[in-house]
């Protein structure tokens, strides 16, 4: 039987992965429910994340100064709302 090369992929639950990434739990939280959070696994009916996933979505944020406009950007963890189009004014009755 061959040796492995690599441990197994680990999973983390949300408390852990958010102690990894330095943020809340119910901010990671609410990162997921907003859709601007790190790429998540459901099994059964428990969330988890991987290792690679967290790393992955904190590299969007990579920046070398502060005039570094970066390749992407990670949103705040809140809703994001599309581009609704403006009223003509407030409405009278």
């Amino acid at each position: 039987m061959p040796a492995r090369t690599q441990p197994p992929e680990r999973y983390l639950r949300t408390p852990d992965a958010a102690l990894i990434l330095g943020l809340s739990a119910r901010t990671l939280e609410k990162h997921r429910s907003y859709g601007t959070g790190p790429v998540y696994h459901k099994l059964g009916g428990r969330i988890v994340y991987t290792l690679d996933d967290l790393r992955n979505w904190a590299d969007r944020g990579i920046r070398r100064s502060t005039s570094d406009a970066g390749h992407d950007v990670i949103h705040p963890a809140k809703r994001r709302f599309q581009n609704v189009p403006a009223t003509a004014g407030p409405v009278r009755r």
